[in-house]
């Protein structure tokens, strides 16, 4: 059965749901909900992150912060969407494109690329969804646990504007929570799979390119056109032009990746290791393990695709120059050597322009972060 599309049905919903995917009836109003429902929540997390700075018991600070600045993240992630629409528009278009050009080799290739990012995409969607399950059941068997006189503590630290001791505001603030999280995560575990199927569509016309210039070694030269020539160039430029855009759609969202799951996996890290052989610190552990699971994971996705496509690139340069290249014509050979020049300008994604996104900027992140939680920790 043939895709036609990348994208998998599950993120082009999410989209939907933001109002940012091109053709979204209404979809003004879908962005200033969603939006607007995160900076509320966001002003009650951040309202107890100031309450209780100064409290001694560090943990619960940490565990109000790792929440807070994970929601911080994909509030700006969807600003950022929604103010680069028309280039959001110019990517889907190109995807959409691709499918309607391709001949039934090419489809070949890109059903199997469409598969494999739909496979990562429900996986990474459903893990971000189970984790806010597992810190749902933390935080209720925390609550369990405590004596009857102590405050009633909720799945995400707030300080709102009202008093939640009555049963029914409590159990309606709970369940208000849980299903915002839920959509929340979702939403963090749609855009990532999004990056995923956007980088994985690009390296499907890397593989398709490789496969067109092996192809030429089995022509002779009269065989070799000067429109497959051309075709070739023209599907060059459009993957340089598609990573491109990738690039200016989540150069920026990386930065604050960069520097957000640093703090995240840090305040997790530093609330596993203060609970591990502590009474009541199984608790703590359901919470935080497989949050910082799914963080740690995030932080993987974004550096693994920069360093996945940017491999991919320079695999064109070497098809190209593997191809039987000194049988064609000056003419040709002048086309390719030009290609081979332009491959070796490699396709990236950045952090802000800043750095390239590698395994080695993940390896980075774990280091930064494991620094500040033997940090904290002599501190607590």
């Amino acid at each position: 059965m043939e895709l036609m599309t990348t994208v998998s049905p599950s993120v082009e919903y999410g989209l939907r749901a933001i109002g940012v995917w091109p053709g979204t009836p209404c979809a003004i109003l879908f962005e200033v909900f969603s939006i607007s429902s995160m900076v509320v929540f966001q002003i009650f997390q951040y309202r107890y992150a100031i309450v209780n700075f100064g409290q001694e018991d560090l943990s619960l600070l940490m565990d109000a912060l790792s929440v807070t600045f994970a929601y911080t993240l994909l509030l700006i992630k969807m600003i950022i969407f929604a103010f680069n629409a028309r280039l959001l528009n110019d990517i889907i278009i190109r995807v959409v494109k691709d499918w309607e050009e391709c001949d039934i080799l090419d489809k070949s290739t890109m059903n199997r690329m469409a598969y494999t990012s739909r496979r990562f995409s429900n996986i990474i969607i459903f893990s971000h969804t189970i984790s806010v399950f597992f810190y749902a059941t933390g935080a209720l068997l925390k609550q369990k646990g405590n004596n009857q006189t102590d405050p009633r503590e909720l799945i995400v630290k707030m300080e709102l504007p009202f008093e939640v001791e009555s049963t029914p505001i409590y159990v309606t603030v709970l369940i208000t929570q849980f299903l915002h999280q839920s959509s929340a995560a979702a939403m963090v575990g749609v855009l990532n799979s999004f990056l995923i199927t956007l980088v994985l569509h690009a390296c499907g016309q890397i593989d398709i390119m490789r496969q067109k210039f092996s192809e030429i070694n089995e022509k002779k030269e009269r065989d070799v056109t000067k429109d497959i020539m051309k075709t070739l160039i023209v599907r060059h430029q459009r993957i340089i032009s598609f990573s491109k855009n990738i690039e200016a759609l989540f150069s920026n969202i990386a930065l604050i990746q960069f520097v957000s799951n640093t703090l995240v996996i840090c305040c997790l890290g530093f609330l596993i290791v203060i609970s591990i052989g502590v009474p009541g610190g199984s608790m703590m552990l359901i919470k935080s393990v497989f949050f910082y699971f799914v963080m740690s994971l995030e932080a993987f996705i974004y550096c693994f695709v920069g360093e996945y496509l940017s491999t991919k690139g320079e695999m064109i340069g070497d098809a190209v120059y593997e191809s039987n290249w000194y049988e064609l014509n000056p003419s040709q050979n002048r086309d390719i050597l030009l290609m081979i020049i332009r491959s070796q300008k490699h396709l990236r994604l950045t952090i802000g322009k800043v750095a390239n996104l590698s395994l080695k900027q993940f390896a980075d992140i774990v280091k930064a972060s494991a620094s500040y939680v033997s940090v904290l920790h002599a501190m607590y």
